[in-house]
């Protein structure tokens, strides 16, 4: 049996592109559906259990897993608020020398300027701020003692949150919904603009007629299907399915790049036994960076858990990992990012996302690098010993890519804009180049690797999306009565170019 529903634009995710798009789109008077495959969870139910909200809040219980050398973890949120539920909610705006890359090797035309409203918009409707240096507590206490003793570049980090408490839990879920995910935000605001949303709804296939989009066809947990006839489909299931729902959908991909060009932002931590107590899962576990090395495609951010996590994340065996984990009160990590010239691609085998990445030889340079820098850091600090993510007697320079423990967070470019047809997918409005109606609204457009969190790249560029749908401007704050303007000023978190 198929239920009809008519609309004018049919979204598919309620993540960081999608929901953004949503509300901007229902608030201006569009009827609009929004598909989202994950349920839709409740603050309550948050436990803080790593384990036990791993398989809650996450896709695969938080296990998906890269093919390669080596094989990189990439957790995925699902779920109402996507990824932006389970993040660390880091707040930056794309690095000034990001967007040049991207005109004149994309030729899109982004810039701070054209992009700066709609970052304003975001910002406010998340109510992004600067941690306190109080909240951000011991753990980056300590990563700032060491920065300033090695006269190193570093800041407190901007994050989308209301009254935080510094639980701890971020990537666990908010048990206080301080984090201002999209779940929270941007899915009520559509909502009380007379959305209407559908949890539960995997989308199997963009309808196409006439050349042109029609709508979506999405299976319900009931069994039934969901037909909704819309002339505008935005698609904004995230990097890994995204490219797989328009390949289902035998969408056009003249420029074959569909699926390719995944980057990830591959990323490790390592751990330090101080003299003082840090108890680490006291305070933003990410709430300061260290970007020094910025223009050498390196990154360190704070990381930080409970017991729990800090046990699964040790990079220790046997009695050491006992030893370690006895004076977990005493424990400092800090994390180490890469922006990666590494491309894979995702592709399908029996129904089920591929994901192929290898770390090139640049990559693993920049691992080396940097984690020789990380353990300075933390001597410079005063740890008694530092526990770096790599096998026993095995030094950063001498590291092999199969030596690495690698995690990613930030997958990006597997539909990636372009303007013209035969190289990207979508173009520089993010419309798909081989189809009318098609848009795509995700971390899939994004062509290269940011170097920075990527959350607020997407939802400006949703944001701006939008706004072209609905043939206007963004509106300067003045003239914006959906968005109340909570935030102090406008100060912008990038790392250096």
């Amino acid at each position: 049996m198929t239920d009809v529903l008519e609309a004018d634009f049919c979204v598919i995710g309620a993540g960081a592109g999608g929901a953004v798009t949503a509300a901007e789109l229902a608030e201006a008077g569009a009827r609009v559906v929004v598909l989202e495959q994950g349920p839709s969870h409740d603050a309550d139910e948050f436990s803080a259990r790593p384990p036990e909200m791993l398989a809650r809040l996450y896709r695969d219980g938080g296990q998906t897993v890269t093919l390669g050398a080596p094989p990189i973890l990439l957790p995925l949120g699902r779920g109402v608020g996507g990824t932006t539920l389970v993040n660390s909610g880091t707040c930056f705006r794309t690095p000034s020398h990001v967007l040049e890359r991207w005109a004149e090797e994309f030729g899109l035309e982004l810039d701070e300027t054209s992009l700066r409203r709609c970052f304003e918009r975001v910002e406010r409707s998340l109510s992004v701020a600067e941690v306190t240096p109080e909240l951000a507590g011991a753990n980056a206490a300590v990563a700032r003692r060491g920065a300033e003793r090695l006269g190193w570049s570093h800041g407190y980090l901007r994050r989308n949150a209301r009254g935080c408490v510094g639980s701890g839990v971020c990537v666990f879920g908010c048990p206080t919904s301080a984090k201002q995910h999209t779940g929270i935000t941007y899915i009520p605001r559509a909502l009380a603009a007379g959305a209407r949303l559908f949890t539960g709804a995997d989308a199997r296939e963009i309808l196409v007629r006439g050349g042109r989009a029609r709508g979506v066809l999405a299976r319900m947990p009931s069994g039934r299907t969901l037909e909704v006839r819309a002339p505008t489909v935005i698609v904004a299931c995230g990097t890994v399915h995204t490219p797989l729902l328009l390949r289902r959908s035998r969408l056009p991909d003249d420029s074959a790049q569909r699926g390719r060009n995944l980057a990830l932002h591959p990323a490790t931590a390592a751990f330090a036994l101080m003299d003082e107590p840090v108890d680490m899962a006291r305070g933003v576990p990410q709430s300061f960076y260290v970007d020094e090395f910025a223009g050498e495609g390196i990154m360190f951010e704070g990381v930080a858990g409970p017991p729990a996590y800090a046990a699964m994340s040790l990079p220790l065996t046997g009695e050491a990992h006992a030893r370690a984990m006895a004076d977990y009160r005493r424990l400092a990590q800090f994390g180490l990012m890469v922006s990666d010239e590494s491309r894979g691609r995702v592709g399908t085998l029996a129904g089920r996302p591929v994901i192929r990445y290898s770390l090139c030889e640049r990559d693993l340079a920049k691992f080396r690098h940097g984690l020789a820098r990380l353990e300075e850091l933390f001597l410079a600090a005063g740890a008694r010993q530092v526990h770096l993510p790599l096998p026993a007697g095995v030094r950063p320079a001498d590291a092999t890519a199969r030596d690495l423990k690698l995690m990613a967070f930030h997958p990006l470019g597997t539909a990636r804009a372009h303007a013209r047809a035969g190289h990207g997918v979508v173009d520089g409005q993010l419309a798909h180049h081989g189809l009318s109606g098609v848009y795509v609204a995700d971390g899939s457009v994004v062509p290269s690797a940011l170097g920075v969190n990527p959350q607020l790249t997407i939802m400006a560029l949703a944001t701006r999306l939008a706004f072209h749908l609905l043939g206007t401007s963004v509106p300067d704050r003045a003239m914006d009565p959906h968005v109340p303007d909570t935030q102090p000023d406008d100060e912008e978190a990038t790392c250096r170019s």
